[in-house]
């Protein structure tokens, strides 16, 4: 009878949502199609550029540091290789010489990587010049890299010498300079010069306001509150530490069960609500949920000592008063990348009390240990942790800006030498994107919980059971039996889908794991209605990632649509929409998005 019962609570949930999804569709495809209009008139970039830079992007999270000295300790571990193997380097010049006489002889078999856009206009194959000048490109590059990959090099050292040799090579690729660029010079003859001089003013302004690193977004096309962060909604509970946002209902009935959304404490909430079509509070408000949102305060060195005891706290008293306003006896819950993390401590804390007021959680793009290589961690030995550590503890805080740098100078293509051409060679302004503009909106994370996270990045505390403290207990993630759903991007670079995956493995209890198609941000932003995207499902979790891969089916189209239907299950019966937001004790004050985004 249980199995009947929760069988036929699966179908009517289901064939609830669907009908919620038909509404929703029908409700937002004239506001979408005006956004879409609204942003094609702001910019005349193509899509590719703002999408790639997207998909590059590494996002939130905590992250050691790119120091100039260990790109420069690199670089002299690969010339002592080069005085310590004079043989492979004589091969290697050999090749190169070799493969330079084939492009001067039109014989050439040299290609850019599969995917690199860097080549995509017609001359590079058209023209013969510039065909010899692609080929002779990749052939030194292919000559380094090669010296690299049969050096003496332990596989790590190899791997950041890879990583210092793609800086230098990218750098000097000929896209980059204005000869060397055919849509450069078609676009200075197409434009009487103005794209010369547009370029020039560009590099004046980045030159003055913003650090001489080329900007990646029009920031004048967007304001919270007015284009971005616009979901109706009230501010209902303040302590030092958040904001605690309740979103107004979209529908006449609503689930019983609330979900509460933490977003990471690096970037600021409004991700989970950016512009039309792409707001997951938006898309959840329709799909007859009670949504809360946590704005975490931006920390100046005032607040350094703010650890993971803080967040957790001030978690705690938001979950108290969502629970007071819905009156329900507990709430689900949701985080991506440092925020999974701190509702992972959370959920970690309230095992060990044996405190149930969380139903369920979901945790996106979030890796709790470094088992699995990153790009992050490329760099991380105990020097440079030390000197991450001793940097933010000297300034009281690790400043979004600074991140920012370091992460666009891991990926340079697509978070430098992108804009680099697009804004000083062609002379376009950078492109009017809400994601890019938010990832630019940076906070700031306090010294003490900056340590605290590198302390449980190295020594994986989070997968060794009690060996992490939360609020004086010990957390062991085996203990978490509520049901969880975790979610990882196939191509996602700074939290790789093999360590998520180890992630929801972590856990006790029911886990559902899916893996999108997307990188990092991408994943977390994915709309139904992309006829690109798809998802992996398995409903086993056997010990490796790659076992589970191959027994996973692919579903088209977003991830999002069977999260609704997974958390439609999880919430409750449904009930009249509240009138008002807020109750007595937690009256609605300010509208959303409230105040604490709004601080610099």
């Amino acid at each position: 009878m249980a199995a009947t019962n929760e069988r036929t609570a699966e179908r009517t949930a289901e064939r609830t949502t669907e009908r919620t999804a038909e509404r929703t569709t029908e409700r937002t495809t004239e506001s979408r199609t005006e956004s879409t209009a609204q942003s094609t008139a702001r910019s005349e970039q193509p899509d590719d550029l703002a999408a790639s830079a997207a998909e590059g992007m590494l996002g939130p999270n905590p992250f050691v540091g790119l120091r100039p000295r260990d790109i420069l300790a690199t670089a002299q571990q690969i010339g002592v290789q080069a005085l310590r193997q004079p043989a492979l380097l004589v091969e290697q010049e050999a090749a190169l010489a070799r493969d330079l006489m084939a492009v001067l002889g039109g014989s050439a078999d040299c290609t850019p990587p599969q995917g690199d856009k860097r080549f995509t206009d017609p001359a590079w194959q058209n023209n013969s010049l510039y065909r010899m000048a692609l080929q002779g490109y990749v052939a030194w590059r292919n000559a380094l890299t090669g010296f690299v990959e049969r050096s003496a090099l332990d596989s790590k050292s190899k791997e950041r010498a890879q990583f210092v040799l793609s800086l230098f090579t990218d750098a000097l690729s000929p896209t980059n300079t204005l000869l060397g660029n055919p849509a450069a010079l078609k676009k200075i003859i197409d434009s009487g010069g103005a794209s010369l001089l547009g370029g020039v003013r560009n590099l004046l302004t980045d030159m003055l306001q913003n650090q001489g690193m080329p900007a990646q977004v029009d920031k004048t096309a967007f304001k919270v509150g007015e284009n971005l962060g616009t979901s109706p909604g009230a501010v209902v509970f303040r302590n030092e530490v958040l904001e605690l946002i309740q979103y107004a209902p979209a529908t006449e009935h609503v689930y019983a069960r609330p979900q509460l959304i933490v977003p990471p404490q690096i970037n600021k909430f409004y991700v989970f609500d950016l512009s039309d079509g792409k707001s997951i509070v938006d898309y959840l408000v329709k799909s007859e949920f009670q949504v809360f949102m946590v704005s975490w305060r931006n920390p100046t060195a005032a607040q350094s000592h703010w650890d993971l005891n803080t967040y957790v706290a001030a978690l705690l008293e938001a979950i108290a008063a969502v629970r007071d306003i819905t009156g329900s006896d507990d709430v689900n819950l949701h985080g991506a990348c440092s925020g999974a993390m701190t509702i992972s401590a959370l959920l970690g804390h309230l095992a060990s009390r044996g405190d149930r007021s969380v139903n369920a959680a979901t945790l996106m793009v979030a890796v709790l240990d470094n088992t699995t290589d990153s790009q992050l961690g490329l760099f991380a030995t105990p020097e440079a942790i030390a000197a991450a550590k001793q940097n933010s503890t000297s300034k009281g805080v690790l400043a979004g800006e600074e991140m920012g740098r370091v992460f666009a100078w891991m990926r340079p293509n697509d978070l430098v030498w992108n804009y680099w051409v697009n804004n000083y060679l062609l002379g376009k302004a950078p492109p009017a994107f809400d994601i890019l503009y938010w990832n630019n909106d940076a906070t700031r994370l306090p010294a003490a919980m900056h340590g605290q996270l590198l302390d449980i990045f190295t020594g994986n505390l989070f997968s060794k059971p009690r060996a992490l403290t939360v609020l004086g207990t010990p957390v062991d993630l085996s203990e978490v039996t509520c049901d969880k759903y975790v979610v990882a991007g196939m191509t996602d670079h700074i939290t790789p889908w093999k360590g998520v995956y180890n992630t929801a493995r972590t856990f006790g209890g029911n886990t559902r794991f899916v893996l999108s198609s997307s990188g990092h941000i991408q994943s977390l932003i994915n709309p139904p209605g992309n006829p690109k995207a798809k998802f992996f499902l398995n409903p086993d979790l056997p010990a490796k990632a790659d076992a589970w891969l191959a027994s996973a089916q692919p579903e088209k189209d977003s991830w999002w649509s069977n999260w609704r239907t997974w958390l439609a299950n999880r919430s409750g019966d449904q009930r009249p929409a509240p009138a008002t937001l807020g109750n007595q004790r937690h009256p609605a004050g300010v509208k959303a998005p409230g105040t604490y985004v709004m601080e610099a």
